[in-house]
C-alpha cells in the first residue's frame, strides 16, 4: 500500500490508480463511490444510487436501444433512397430517344442508312449502324432491360435496350422503348454484336443490335384492326397438300370474319385481310408473295428481251370490245361510249402488221364477268406476247414453253428464301415440271379421253366433234368447256400421276368457242390452231395462231354468232391493218395472278393481287 494513500481502499476499487481510469469505458463518469463497469454491466446499468438496475429495467433499456438502432437504420435508408431518386430523376439519355417531329423534307444528312438483310457477322460485327424499321413487338424485361424485334420487310432482328452506368441509356429510355406501339416506324442507332446462341424469334439469328438511340418517326395506333401474328398463321384449308385447296365459288372463308386453327387460336379470314389490306400486306408471307410476283414479271421480260422481243404499251380505252361479246366494261368517253380493254389483242396484231415482229406487254386487263370463283377477277395483270412465225404456229409454242421453264427455274433459283417463308403458311406440294425441260403437249381430244377413261362422264357421244355440234355456241367469248373447273383439276391430277408434271399444254381446241381472230385447224375445220397452258389443272394462258388475211378475217367475223361487222367503229382500223399485208403470227395472254397463286398453291387468286377486284369488291 502506498504511503500516499489517505485511507483504506473502497470496495470494488482496490488497487485502482489515477492511471487506471484509462480503462473506464468511454462515456462513463468516474465516481469512486460507484461500482466500476464490468463485462456484464456496462454504463447506465446502475441506478443513480449505485445499485444495479432490475431485470425489467434492463429489458426495457435493451428494447429502447434496439428501437433507436432501427430508427437510425431506417433514416439512413430513406436518405439513401432520396439520394437515389434524385440521381435517377436526372435523365442524361433524354436526347437519345423520343418522338421526332413529322418529316417534311427540311434537311438532308449524310448519315448512311443500312438494310438489315445486308448484315453479316464478318462485315458488321462490332460496328455501329443506323437504320429505319418497324417495331414488330416490344417487351420490358426489367427496369433496366427491354427487347424489341424490329422488321424491314421480310427481315427481322432482335434488339436490346439496356440501361448503363454512363447514363447514355437510362431507365426512362428503357421504359419508353418497351412501350412503343407495334408497327410504329423508328430510326435506330445501335451496335451490332454477335450472339452466343441462335435467336429463334428473328430471321437474323446470329446477330443482335444494342440500341444506343431510338426515335419514333411514324407512330401506329395502339389497337390494330388485325394482328400480324394472327394473319400469318397457316390457314386450315391450306394445310392439306393434296389439292384442290378451294371450292369452285368464292370460298366460304371470305364471308366469315372469325376462324380458329387446330389449337383454337384465331386465324384472320380472307375477307378481313382484304378489308385491312395495308396491314395484311406487311406479313412476311405477303412480302414474299409479291416479291415472287415481281420476279415473274422480271423473268418474263428478261426471257423475251433475250429472244428479240420489244416491250410495248397499248391503249386500255378502246372504241369496241376487243374480244367481242358482252363481257366488257362500258364507260362514258366525253359524248360517246368507250370500253375498257379486255386484252391488248387487237393492238398486238396491228403492231405485228407494223413490222415489229415480236412484241410483249405487261398491263391491266378488264373482264366484266360475273364470276365469283377462286380464280376469277374483273381486273388482273396480263402478260401478253405476239410474234411472227415462219411456217408453223408451234414455233410460238416453243417460245412459250421455253418462257415458262425459264420463269419456273428462275423463281426456284432466285427466291428460295421467299418460298421458304410462304411454305410455312401455305404448306403445299412443290410445283413439278419435267426435269428435262420438255413440256408435255396433249391435244384437247386426248385430255377429254383421259377423263373419260377415268370415269368422268362428259357426253353421251364418244366423238369429240359430235359433242361440239351438240353443245353449239351462242356467245363468241364463252370459253369452251366439255368439263367443269373441277374436271379440269381432275385432269391435272391425272396428268401429274401419269407424267409427273403440274405443267402441260392442251392444243387444238374447238373452233366454235374461240374468238373471231383464231385460225381454224387445217386438220379439222371444227378445231383450231389454238392452245391453253395449265398449272395444277387450271388454265393460265390462252393463245392461238391468228388470222392474218383480211378477207378471211372478214369471213370469220361475219360467220360468228351473232355476226360481227368488220366495218364497225373500233374494228375497221384493225381489219384494215391486214389489207396491207401481215406475216403469219401467233401469241398468247397470261394472267400474272393465276401463275403466282397456282405456282405457290395459295388456293385463291385474290391472295396474289395486292388490291383485288371481283364482282363483289371494288375497295380498298
Amino acid at each position: 500500500m502506498s504511503s500516499a494513500s489517505t485511507g483504506p481502499p473502497i470496495e470494488g476499487t482496490a488497487g485502482l490508480s489515477v492511471n487506471d481510469n484509462e480503462s473506464v469505458p468511454l462515456g462513463s463518469v468516474y465516481n469512486p463511490t460507484m461500482p466500476p463497469t464490468s463485462p456484464t454491466r456496462g454504463p447506465g446499468m446502475y441506478r443513480e444510487d449505485g445499485k444495479p438496475l432490475s431485470k425489467n429495467a434492463l429489458k426495457k433499456l435493451a428494447k429502447d436501444r434496439e428501437k433507436a438502432e432501427k430508427a437510425a437504420k431506417r433514416a439512413a435508408l430513406e436518405e439513401q433512397q432520396r439520394r437515389d431518386r434524385e440521381a435517377t430523376s436526372v435523365d442524361n439519355a433524354k436526347a437519345n430517344y423520343g418522338k421526332l417531329p413529322m418529316i417534311r423534307s427540311t434537311e438532308r444528312t449524310a448519315v448512311r442508312r443500312v438494310l438489315l438483310n445486308t448484315l453479316t457477322p464478318e462485315s458488321h460485327g462490332g460496328t455501329t449502324i443506323v437504320f429505319r424499321s418497324r417495331v414488330q413487338n416490344a417487351r420490358v424485361q426489367s427496369a433496366k432491360l427491354a427487347f424489341l424485334v424490329l422488321r424491314q420487310q421480310t427481315t427481322t432482328i432482335q434488339t436490346v435496350v439496356a440501361a448503363n452506368a454512363e447514363g447514355t441509356v437510362s431507365r426512362q429510355m428503357v421504359k419508353w422503348a418497351g412501350s412503343i406501339n407495334s408497327e410504329s416506324i423508328v430510326i435506330v442507332h445501335g451496335l451490332v454484336q454477335t450472339t452466343p446462341e441462335p435467336i429463334k424469334s428473328a430471321s437474323i439469328s446470329d446477330l443482335e443490335i444494342h440500341i444506343q438511340k431510338i426515335f419514333v418517326i411514324a407512330e401506329a395506333e395502339p389497337q390494330l384492326p388485325i394482328q400480324l401474328e394472327d394473319a400469318s398463321r397457316p390457314e386450315p384449308l391450306a394445310s392439306e397438300s393434296n389439292a384442290p385447296l378451294v371450292s369452285d365459288s368464292v370460298d366460304d372463308e371470305a364471308t366469315r370474319e372469325v376462324q380458329l386453327d387446330a389449337s383454337g387460336r384465331p386465324v384472320v379470314t380472307l375477307n378481313s385481310k382484304l378489308n385491312n389490306r395495308v396491314i395484311d400486306l406487311r406479313t412476311l408471307t405477303n412480302q414474299a408473295i409479291f416479291s415472287i410476283s415481281s420476279g415473274v414479271c422480271t423473268l418474263f421480260r428478261e426471257y423475251l428481251l433475250q429472244h428479240s422481243f420489244i416491250e410495248v404499251h397499248t391503249p386500255k380505252l378502246i372504241a369496241a370490245a376487243s374480244e367481242g361479246g358482252s363481257n366488257v366494261f362500258e364507260v362514258k368517253y366525253f359524248d360517246r361510249k368507250a370500253y375498257l380493254a379486255q386484252s391488248p389483242q387487237l393492238y398486238k396484231q396491228m403492231l405485228i402488221a407494223g413490222d415489229f415482229e415480236r412484241v410483249f406487254e405487261i398491263g391491266p386487263v378488264f373482264r366484266a364477268e360475273n364470276s365469283n370463283t377462286h380464280r376469277h377477277m374483273t381486273e388482273f395483270t396480263g402478260l401478253d406476247l405476239e410474234m411472227a412465225f415462219e411456217e408453223h404456229y408451234h414455233e410460238a409454242l416453243d417460245v412459250l414453253e421455253g418462257l415458262f421453264v425459264y420463269i419456273f427455274n428462275g423463281l426456284k433459283e432466285r427466291f428460295g428464301k421467299e418460298i421458304e417463308v410462304i411454305r410455312k403458311q401455305y404448306p403445299v406440294d412443290e410445283f413439278k415440271i419435267p426435269k428435262d425441260g420438255k413440256v408435255l403437249r396433249l391435244t384437247f381430244a386426248e385430255g377429254v379421253k383421259m377423263l373419260k377413261e377415268d370415269g368422268v362422264e362428259l357426253s353421251e357421244y364418244d366423238d369429240l366433234r359430235h359433242v361440239i355440234s351438240k353443245l353449239g355456241c351462242t356467245n363468241i367469248v364463252t370459253k369452251y368447256s366439255l368439263y367443269s373447273t373441277i374436271d379440269e383439276r381432275h385432269l391435272g391430277r391425272l396428268v401429274r400421276a401419269k407424267y409427273d408434271t403440274d405443267f402441260y399444254i392442251l392444243d387444238q381446241f374447238p373452233l366454235a368457242v374461240r374468238p373471231f381472230y383464231t385460225m381454224p385447224s387445217p386438220l379439222d375445220p371444227k378445231l383450231s390452231n389454238s392452245y391453253d397452258f395449265f398449272m395444277r389443272g387450271e388454265e393460265i394462258l390462252s393463245g392461238a395462231q391468228r388470222v392474218h388475211d383480211s378477207k378471211f378475217l372478214e369471213e370469220r367475223m361475219r360467220g360468228m354468232d351473232p355476226p360481227i361487222d368488220p366495218n364497225s367503229e373500233g374494228l375497221k382500223d384493225y381489219v384494215d391493218a391486214f389489207r396491207y399485208g401481215a406475216p403469219p403470227h401467233a401469241g398468247g395472254g397470261i394472267g400474272l395472278e393465276r401463275v403466282v397463286f397456282l405456282w405457290l398453291g395459295l388456293g385463291n387468286i385474290r391472295k396474289a393481287s395486292a388490291f383485288p377486284r371481283d364482282p363483289q369488291r371494288v375497295r380498298p
